[in-house]
């Protein structure tokens, strides 16, 4: 008898289980072609066909399909293989009683890193447990939805107040003495910071194409940011440059790249984030596998094919003055003070004093405060951060809107929120109830990709971002994957969605009678959970 190896990873101990069934399969490989982890292999098997007592049985060798069990290719639970079976004689199970993490961390002695986001579900979701409770009727009447004109738009730069506006009446008109902050009026909801890298060129490229369809056809002022990393010449150059926002994070990826662009830019960009933190992996920096590092991220980036981390801070960056003064030299000056610059930081019990600082900033050039909360994410990370870190969007948003509300200076930064919005396939009802809390807009990624093909989820399947193996060729450099995604179809769909979300956004201000965005309206919200109503300070309802 053979020795149990019982210390070696078993098929027992994996995440996921390939289910088969032999009398179905027709060995026609497709599904062993279409797995791009390389979970499934042929193989062979013995079957008996006689039994016999006193005399050898009779057995046949047959092929099969067969599970690898191995650290680096095991099933993540994608179900390519059962779309393209016929006959239903293969799939994915999830193993509820799986031991993974632990054979991984002592086989390897590395720390798990995964794509997507956390497997924990040990909360619900806050913003699902508010409602619009407030309907204006008799005494205050609604407006009609589909034919009353509504001014939906966000800033995205410094808001003075009117005591601090520098204008003058000069033969009954009124004049501007000195330049003010650049300001821009955007849509409420953008395309958050996911870069060419991160994603595949096509679905990144389809993102391009539909905020800039959405932007010129349907009047729609979208805008999308180009996440670290930076952008292809051919757009820095281009006249769509205008709808992007460009990202720069501590590791300054791709910098050198637009600094050399800019005396051929034909339009300046949207604005600039700088990246402090996400919500995905507070108080560390971003990471790109090797596996996804291409050619032409290399040279985008000016970098060698290797894993890319950012320093978890900026390493010229030592305090919020300190940033402050140098957002106000460096990227203010770069743009010739046109272009609003803000800050990215990861949700945290220190966001609040982070932004109660930046509202006493002197020089009025912070032009945004962006709040990246806990479910957010779709890129590279340790799954000890994914799980255990981080903060939820709603409190640490309603918690800086609160604190400006202190200080007398609500809406001068303005308020952008991520992290999970639309989690649940509706951004329009997350960034009703976000914007009544608080922010003047919305930071949305990962639903986006759902409305592309990603087949992942918060239960564990797939996952797999940070492999450059991606199934669906969303979050691959891999040239037969990316292959798999049409870029004309996912822009068309990520048109039409935004369409939809433009029209349900209407339908939710019209019922409180607002026409332009409710930011701040709490009294618009209630809750069946008093913790929530508590600690949000919106009502209670049962």
């Amino acid at each position: 008898m053979a020795t149990v190896k019982i210390n070696q990873m078993g098929v027992d101990d994996l995440p996921w289980r390939i289910q088969y069934d032999a009398n179905r399969c027709t060995m026609c490989g497709k599904c062993v072609a279409v797995c791009s982890f390389n979970a499934i292999e042929v193989g062979v098997e013995k079957r008996l066909i006689d039994r016999k007592v006193n005399e050898k049985s009779k057995t046949k060798t047959v092929p099969v399909i067969k599970q690898v069990v191995s650290h680096k290719e095991q099933c993540v639970g994608c179900g390519m293989c059962q779309r393209v079976c016929e006959n239903d004689a293969i799939k994915p199970v999830k193993n509820n009683t799986d031991r993974y993490g632990m054979k991984y961390r002592s086989s390897t002695g590395e720390s798990l890193k995964r794509g997507g986001r956390l497997n924990l579900q040990t909360e619900g979701r806050t913003l699902d447990k508010i409602k619009v409770g407030r309907i204006s009727q008799m005494t205050d009447p609604a407006l009609d939805a589909q034919r009353h004109t509504f001014d939906i738009l966000a800033p995205f730069g410094r808001v003075l107040p009117p005591e601090k506006l520098p204008l003058e009446l000069k033969d009954g008109n009124l004049e501007f003495t000195k330049s003010i902050p650049p300001n821009r009026w955007i849509y409420p909801i953008m395309i958050g910071d996911m870069s060419i890298g991160a994603l595949s060129w096509r679905m990144w490229e389809a993102l391009a194409i539909a905020t800039a369809y959405l932007n010129e056809k349907h009047g729609i002022p979208i805008r999308m940011c180009s996440g670290e990393g930076g952008l292809p010449a051919r757009l820095l150059k281009s006249r769509y440059l205008k709808y992007m926002i460009l990202q720069i994070a501590s590791g300054h990826f791709g910098w050198n790249r637009i600094i050399d662009t800019m005396p051929e830019m034909q339009e300046d960009p949207a604005g600039i984030i700088i990246k402090i933190g996400q919500g995905a992996k507070p108080g560390d920096g971003g990471l790109l596998m090797a596996e996804k590092v291409a050619a032409h991220i290399q040279e985008i980036r000016g970098v060698p094919k290797s894993d890319l981390l950012s320093p978890p801070n900026h390493q010229g960056l030592y305090s919020i003055e300190e940033s402050v003064q140098k957002m106000f030299l460096s990227l203010n000056s770069a743009f010739k003070f046109k272009v609003p610059v803000a800050i990215k930081v990861s949700a945290s019990v220190t966001s609040t004093a982070v932004y109660n600082n930046l509202l006493r900033d002197p020089y009025n050039i912070v032009g945004g405060f962006f709040i990246d909360g806990i479910a957010g994410g779709t890129g590279a990370a340790h799954e000890i951060s994914l799980n255990h870190t981080g903060h939820p969007i709603t409190s640490s948003l309603r918690d800086c809107y609160l604190a400006a509300i202190h200080q007398g200076k609500q809406g001068q930064i303005p308020l952008w929120a991520g992290g999970g919005v639309g989690a649940m396939g509706n951004i329009a009802a997350d960034a009703f109830k976000l914007i009544s809390l608080g922010a003047n807009g919305v930071f949305v990624g990962r639903l986006l990709l759902q409305i592309a093909g990603c087949i992942g989820n918060d239960l564990g399947k797939c996952n797999a971002c940070n492999t450059g193996k991606c199934p669906t060729g969303i979050a691959t450099q891999n040239e037969l994957l990316v292959k798999r995604l049409d870029i004309d179809e996912v822009a068309e769909n990520l048109v039409k969605y935004f369409l939809a979300a433009d029209q349900e956004l209407k339908k939710l201000m019209a019922p409180v009678g607002n026409s332009t965005l409710p930011v701040g309206r709490s009294d618009n919200l209630i809750t069946v959970d008093k913790h929530v109503a508590n600690r949000l300070q919106i009502q209670y309802s049962c």
